[in-house]
């Protein structure tokens, strides 16, 4: 009941901030630790999944408007300052992690709904056992031809019965193959696909209001923002390589403006696009990992560790 009251009293405390809940930390400012940094610069994954499965629970860090509203005054006022920089590439790879977190499940549910070994082994053998039938059957009715020319009516009766018995066993087997076809892989009883988006088992039986309900709930729809997200990233990173670099001229009299500055606004601004190119090559190569499954192996040595915040 604590751990209950804990979650609901996060929950009003982003809602409505904490001086209006009484906490004593309204004197916090945005650039503290205690600070949602995912919140400041965009939207926090806690508050996405709220009643889903997926439900993280109450963001541990501090959701307060004012706080937002004063960090992106902040930005816009000195976007240069190198602290915005930092922010922004920590909150993409926040996003990028939980992503990637989805993916390593969808691809596990994948190998989940592979067939295994032993269904492989039990498909194979029952395919051959119904060709020997087949073959069997086959035999027989061409030796039933032979002994009705020759007139041994009983012997040829006898065969039939036994035909016939070859007959009923082969459609045993084919139904046999044909409930294994249908529910192999799935752990039940009717075939199951993933959802390539947010992870979720759906039925290839499900009708189109069950599948609507599905591609609207919750947790669907805040991996597909997710995902948006880093899609958005990765635009406006192609942006900034083609933007022109700016020539922003140093203050007169400052000795070595003309090149100490420039160098050092050159150098930081290089190595925070080396940064976030790092980051978003490892988002497609984890996207592509859930179509190329050769890959696979490269890419879950190269993906980068989830990050605390």
């Amino acid at each position: 009941m604590g751990r209950l009251a804990e979650m609901q009293r996060k929950l009003l405390e982003q809602m409505m901030g904490p001086e209006a809940m009484g906490v004593a930390n309204a004197n916090l400012v945005w650039s503290d630790e205690k600070v949602c940094r995912n919140f400041l610069c965009g939207t926090c994954p806690h508050t996405l999944f709220t009643n889903t499965k997926m439900d993280l629970g109450a963001c541990p860090k501090s959701h307060t408007e004012r706080l937002k509203t004063e960090f992106l005054q902040a930005r816009e006022a000195n976007p240069s300052d190198p602290i915005f920089n930092r922010f922004q590439m920590e909150y993409e790879s926040n996003i990028f992690a939980f992503v990637d977190e989805c993916d390593r499940r969808i691809r596990a549910a994948h190998r989940r709904l592979e067939k295994t070994p032993e269904e492989n082994a039990k498909t194979t053998n029952l395919m051959r056992e119904i060709a020997e039938i087949e073959l069997a059957i086959q035999g027989g009715t061409e030796k039933i031809e032979t002994l009705g020319e020759q007139g041994k009516v009983d012997e040829s009766m006898r065969e039939m019965a036994a035909i016939e018995a070859l007959k009923s066993e082969k459609g045993e087997k084919e139904r046999e193959l044909q409930q294994l076809t249908d529910t192999s892989g799935a752990s039940g009883h009717q075939k199951l696909r993933v959802c390539d988006v947010c992870g979720a088992y759906l039925s290839v039986l499900d009708s189109d209001r069950r599948l609507a309900d599905h591609f609207g709930g919750k947790m669907h729809l805040g991996y597909h923002e997710l995902r948006n997200m880093l899609s958005k990233f990765r635009e406006e990173r192609e942006k900034r390589k083609m933007a022109p670099p700016s020539s922003v001229p140093p203050p007169a009299g400052t000795p070595g403006a003309s090149r100490t500055g420039s160098e050092r606004g050159d150098h930081r601004s290089s190595r925070d696009e080396r940064e976030r190119e790092r980051g978003e090559r490892g988002y497609e190569r984890h996207a592509s990992s859930r179509y190329d499954d050769r890959r696979r192996d490269r890419d879950r040595s190269r993906s980068p560790g989830r990050r605390r915040y």
